[in-house]
């Protein structure tokens, strides 16, 4: 959750609820974000209303809570480049609003829709941009203008802010962290189980039986079906195993033939 070193928890619990109340039910045509880190920062993003030079513009806006607010208003700045008799060329937003006009009483809401409705009708008595409120004044269609050519190369659409006017950032950091975590381990695993050393088939039996080749065909067996079962291909090259064994096995059955021919020749 958010916190502020300026604001008393009183104020953040107030502005949390109000919060949440304009991200569930956002005035017509302005959504609103806020910093994770600090309560005193909100975010809105205003569309230009229909029928006006900022029409198809998204502007991007922002409220600074003071220390003692809601007793002082807050301060308002458009973070989009925005030609307005009532809008500075630094962003600074005058409006009564949030002067003379400023009420504790006064939500964040009613900041908003005001702001919105600025907009609609600019007041260039009041203007901190001399050159739009002169304009304004003398010749609307030459301010309209300037102010729709603002809006087409500043005023494009921006990234939305997250759903949820307390953003959980907080939890989906753990749970990436958790994640990053367990892919770690498993990779290091996997590392560990990639890096074992088999034994080669063709390397010289360690064990006790010396050149035994009873032994060794024992060992072989083995030894292969480690291989293959890890790596899941057949062991190539390892010529004569087989064979040797087949030749083996057939020393017996020519002794065997031998035997008889003596037996029938001694008959004879």
């Amino acid at each position: 959750m958010a916190t502020n070193e300026n604001l008393p928890p009183n104020v953040i619990k107030q502005l949390a609820k109000e919060l949440k109340g304009l991200d569930e039910s956002p005035p017509e045509g302005i959504k609103v974000g806020v910093n994770d880190d600090d309560f005193s920062i909100i975010y809105a993003d205003i569309e230009g209303p229909a029928g006006t030079p900022y029409e198809n513009g998204v502007f991007r806006m922002k409220l600074l809570l003071s220390h003692d607010f809601p007793h002082s208003p807050p301060k308002g700045y458009f973070l989009t480049k925005i030609f307005h008799p009532n809008i500075a060329p630094n962003g600074e937003i005058c409006v009564n609003t949030l002067k003379k006009d400023w009420n504790p009483s006064l939500g964040l809401r009613h900041v908003l829709i005001i702001v919105r409705c600025l907009l609609i009708e600019p007041y260039p008595e009041s203007a901190l941009n001399e050159q739009a409120g002169k304009m304004l004044l003398e010749n609307y269609d030459e301010y309209a203008r300037h102010a729709r050519l603002y809006t087409g190369i500043h005023a494009k659409p921006k990234p939305k802010f997250k759903s949820g006017a307390i953003c959980e950032s907080t939890t989906t950091l753990n749970v990436e962290q958790h994640n990053t975590s367990v892919l770690n381990i498993e990779q290091k695993n996997a590392a560990s189980g990639a890096g074992l050393s088999l034994p080669s088939p063709l390397a010289p039996s360690s064990t006790k039986g010396g050149n035994n080749p009873d032994h060794q065909l024992q060992q072989q067996p083995i030894v292969l079906a480690t291989e293959t079962g890890v790596s899941g291909t057949a062991v190539v090259g390892i010529s004569g195993t087989a064979p040797k064994k087949e030749g083996l096995s057939k020393v017996p059955a020519d002794k065997k033939k031998m035997d008889a021919r003596k037996k029938s020749l001694k008959r004879l």
